[in-house]
This record gives structure tokens, C-alpha cells and sequence, in this order.
């Protein structure tokens, strides 16, 4: 198995960092390596095979401030033959004009966007507008634990069932 990287942004008790936690636990014990944004390095970047990015939505739509200081670091990092993978948080009642926003900038900002594995659908959303929906699928998972809690382990181990063969690790 190739190495894996789960970057985040957010607190150390936050949403962000219980999501990551609970991605690589579905991936099992010893095969992820966690990084929040706000210490992580190019060099951390570059030492995995798979990246899996994470972040929240803040306010209407922004990235968490972590992320905004660590986007340039992500666009400078020799990542060409790396698989990525997006997730995001977000509130689609309270932000129903930017659900996941964060996501959506954080690929916007990718330098190679055709390395992004694991769309998910907008199924099961209520939402009208998110810059991380693309061709009718987000370009990642969307998770809301404000609105939809209930249902954020579910998609995790069906995400990271999804990222487990389109890393190409079965």
C-alpha cells in the first residue's frame, strides 16, 4: 500500500480534524499520516503517494484561515503524480449559497486537478449553490455535521471505499 497523507485545517477538536481522524480510521490502523495545515510542510506534501485534503467552510464559503496561509505551499509542491482527494465541511441550511465553498477553493487552487479521485454526488444535499460542484457531482466529499450529522460515518466508509479503488489500493 502507498503512503497516505490527510491534511486538514482546523482545530484539534474541530469537525475538520474528527472527519480526518475518522477517514483514516476506515482506511485502518498504521496506513494514514495526519498534517494540520497549520505546520505542515512542501516536504510533508511530497513524501506521500495519495493526498487527501481537508477543510471547513467559514462564513460564507471561505476556507478556514489555516488553509489560506498553506494554499501556496500546496500549489508549489512537487505533487504532478500524486492522486488527491477533497473532503469538506459545510452547513447547506445555514449556508445554503456556499455549502463547501472551502472545497471548492482548495481545488480550484489545484495545480493538477485531473489527479482529483473521489467525487461524490449531490444527492441527499439541499443546497443551491457550491463553487465545489462540478458537472453535477462535488468534487469531493461533502460532509455537514450541522445539519446532517447522522450521516457523515456512512459517507466516510463509503468515500473511503470509493478512494480505496480509485488509489488503486485493492
Amino acid at each position: 500500500m502507498g503512503k497516505i497523507g490527510i491534511f486538514y485545517g482546523g482545530s484539534p477538536k474541530g469537525s475538520t480534524h474528527k472527519a480526518a481522524q475518522y477517514i483514516g480510521k476506515n482506511f485502518g490502523k498504521g496506513q494514514v499520516e495526519y498534517h494540520n495545515v497549520s505546520s505542515a510542510t512542501r516536504e510533508d506534501l511530497e513524501k506521500y503517494d495519495y493526498l487527501i485534503l481537508g477543510t471547513s467552510a467559514w462564513g460564507i464559503g471561505e476556507m478556514h484561515q489555516d488553509w489560506e496561509r498553506f494554499i501556496d505551499v500546496l500549489v508549489e509542491a512537487k505533487i504532478e503524480d500524486k492522486k488527491i482527494a477533497i473532503f469538506g465541511l459545510g452547513d447547506q441550511v445555514e449556508y445554503p449559497e456556499s455549502f463547501v465553498d472551502g472545497m471548492g477553493t482548495v481545488f480550484c487552487r489545484l495545480p493538477f486537478k485531473e489527479n482529483v479521485v473521489g467525487y461524490w454526488p449531490t444527492k441527499g444535499y439541499s443546497y443551491y449553490f457550491s463553487t465545489a460542484e462540478k458537472d453535477g457531482k462535488f468534487v469531493g466529499l461533502a460532509l455537514d455535521e450541522d445539519s446532517q450529522p447522522e450521516l457523515t460515518e456512512e459517507r466516510i466508509s463509503k468515500w473511503v471505499s470509493q478512494l480505496r479503488e480509485e488509489f488503486q489500493l485493492n
